[in-house]
């Protein structure tokens, strides 16, 4: 259940192949291990890493992207007096790759295991790109009352990217087959031939293969379904219903999730919410702007 392709990608990613049946969960529990494992319904091991103590943090990794991204936010505001939590997500990193489950609906109980397993309450979420909906889909279904304080959308892919009748500035589906195929063929080839755009000039070779080698660590399975998934989901109704603060951070120069597409629509969609756009931030700003995303999370965190 360990094993991983070697393939994943990097842009923006998210929703996915609903499963014709959905096995029944069992109590989530954390297994009697270091590092932390959480076993989610379906029996797929989580791994979750959590530092510090104090309020806590959690943060929602982006498309092909494990925990492993948040090394910059995490280092910091545990030190800060924030108990910082991420975690794998199934067929990413250290947890398990079971070739299922990579629909919103599963990794939002994936969410909940995580939540519940570590009694988490009043946390400020942190989601990047195709996370978003991850915890609206978490927070729309049986979501623990009190688990959730905030949420700060980074970088996100929401409210909808498909193009619709009623969204005609969406994607064409046909395009994002037409990305989906480069992905059967050489996905380690597609990584770096996107890879400038998602962060700046100024960023070093070695930050630059850091995040390649997040990715190229996962499962290929997930990486189609999850991307599948995103590309079709639309969330606009899921918006209007949020109850909790939320925060939209966006850079304005993002190639994976453009802002008039993604951030500033979503942002409108929720009541009293803020968005804060960075000059020339990219999709990767977790990386890029380290020092003053950490400063907004924080102050996020303690209103």
């Amino acid at each position: 259940m360990n094993r991983r392709d070697v393939f994943a990608g990097t842009l923006a990613g998210g929703a996915a192949l609903a499963l014709a049946a959905t096995p029944a969960r069992a109590a989530p529990r954390v297994a009697a291990a270091s590092p932390a494992w959480v076993t989610a319904g379906d029996g797929t091991r989580l791994y979750v890493r959590s530092w510090g103590t104090g309020a806590p943090i959690l943060f929602l990794s982006g498309w092909a992207l494990s925990s492993d991204m948040w090394a910059y936010q995490m280092a910091a505001l545990s030190e800060r007096g924030f108990r910082c939590i991420a975690f794998d997500r199934r067929g990413h990193g250290r947890s398990d790759d079971p070739g299922r489950g990579y629909d919103y609906a599963t990794l939002a109980g994936d969410v909940d295991a995580v939540l519940t397993a570590l009694d988490v309450r009043g946390a400020t979420v942190v989601a990047h790109s195709m996370s978003g909906g991850e915890i609206l889909s978490y927070l729309g279904g049986k979501a623990s009352a009190g688990r959730v304080a905030r949420v700060l959308f980074l970088a996100t892919t929401l409210p909808c990217l498909a193009a619709k009748p009623d969204n005609p500035a969406g994607v064409p589906a046909a395009a994002f087959d037409q990305m989906r195929q480069q992905f059967y063929r050489d996905f380690p080839q597609w990584i770096d031939g996107n890879s400038d755009p998602f962060v700046v000039p100024e960023t070093s070779p070695l930050m630059r293969q850091w995040i390649k080698n997040i990715m190229l660590g996962t499962s290929l399975r997930a990486v189609i379904d999850l991307n599948r998934a995103m590309t079709a989901a639309d969330f606009r109704a899921d918006l209007r219903a949020i109850t909790v603060p939320a925060l939209f951070i966006h850079g304005d120069k993002d190639a994976s999730a453009p802002l008039a597409l993604t951030g500033l629509p979503a942002s409108q969609l929720v009541k009293s919410a803020k968005l804060v756009v960075y000059e020339g931030a990219p999709h990767g700003l977790f990386v890029t702007h380290i020092d003053r995303l950490n400063r907004d999370i924080e102050a996020f965190a303690k209103t």
